[in-house]
């Protein structure tokens, strides 16, 4: 019996291309399979309706399959270990992301901004290391990697502040800041952004920018030129995204990236790059 529940989303849900074709053919089944994993456990952590001790439970299954601890109860965890068994890549980085599933069924609030970017660092940073590795890049590109993993996280939490409150009673948005700028849990309910939420989402964007800035040196440090592109395009989505979320109001729509918007990245990045 499997521990897991698609919740229905996919790669086309996500503000980035997952393993598009700017992946080399090889490549693309592994970033598919780190996905897919990353997907379930996901899934689990928000889900409305089972235990935090479950989820836990369930979560703690899908380490013992994809680490061969067990043999059975996680479809995405065998396919992510006969992946990594195949390419080569160490089980930490999905490891990691456990972490910060874990603490999603166990913590729905967050206190401070570093608390937010400690988050991140299990949540949203193993993706790209993976990825990283799975091209055999070095190591040394990993700041660059961690912090547009981290923009890239941040840009979604502030998209789904509203969402994630009303449906989990989660909320990323750090509680030193709420009280800095008078704000509150409860501003997340309202049908508008009150100032002081507005002023809480421009300085969580102030950070978001800072790390999108770090994060541009990575096109420069990737080796292979179809994920040097890859993330060329990412790094202009993420930007875009951070843009939009400064001039939109999340609680009164979810602010998200268009179809021109991912056009204009691709065709701006390949202008860069050239």
């Amino acid at each position: 019996m499997s521990v897991e529940e698609w919740s229905g989303k996919d790669r086309g849900d996500e503000n980035f291309p997952v393993g598009s074709v700017l992946i080399a053919a090889r490549l693309r089944p592994h970033v598919h399979a780190f996905y897919a994993f990353a997907r379930n456990a996901d899934d689990i952590a928000d889900s409305p309706v089972l235990a935090a001790g479950d989820k836990v439970a369930r979560l703690d299954v899908m380490e013992a399959v994809l680490l061969g601890r067990r043999a059975e109860g996680s479809p995405s965890g065998t396919r992510l270990r006969a992946s990594l068994a195949q390419c080569g890549v160490t089980p930490r980085h999905a490891q990691d992301l456990l972490v910060a599933f874990r603490r999603d069924a166990t913590t729905n609030r967050t206190a401070s901004l570093a608390d937010l970017l400690e988050y991140c660092r299990y949540s949203a940073m193993p993706v790209g290391r993976h990825v990283l590795d799975l091209h055999g890049e070095s190591r040394a590109t990993w700041p660059a990697s961690d912090a547009l993993c981290a923009a890239l996280q941040i840009n979604n939490h502030l998209q789904d502040c509203a969402r994630d409150l009303a449906g989990l009673d989660r909320c990323y948005l750090p509680d030193d800041l709420l009280a800095r700028h008078g704000a509150g849990i409860e501003d997340l309910r309202r049908p508008a952004a009150s100032p002081g939420l507005r002023a809480v989402l421009d300085a969580v964007l102030d950070e978001c920018d800072r790390l999108i800035a770090a994060g541009a040196a990575l096109p420069g440090q990737v080796r292979g030129r179809r994920l040097r592109m890859e993330v060329a395009v990412i790094l202009a989505l993420a930007r875009r995204l951070a843009a939009r979320l400064r001039r939109a109001d999340p609680l009164a729509g979810r602010v998200k990236l268009t179809r021109p918007d991912a056009v204009l990245s691709v065709l701006g990045s390949l202008w860069r790059l050239a």
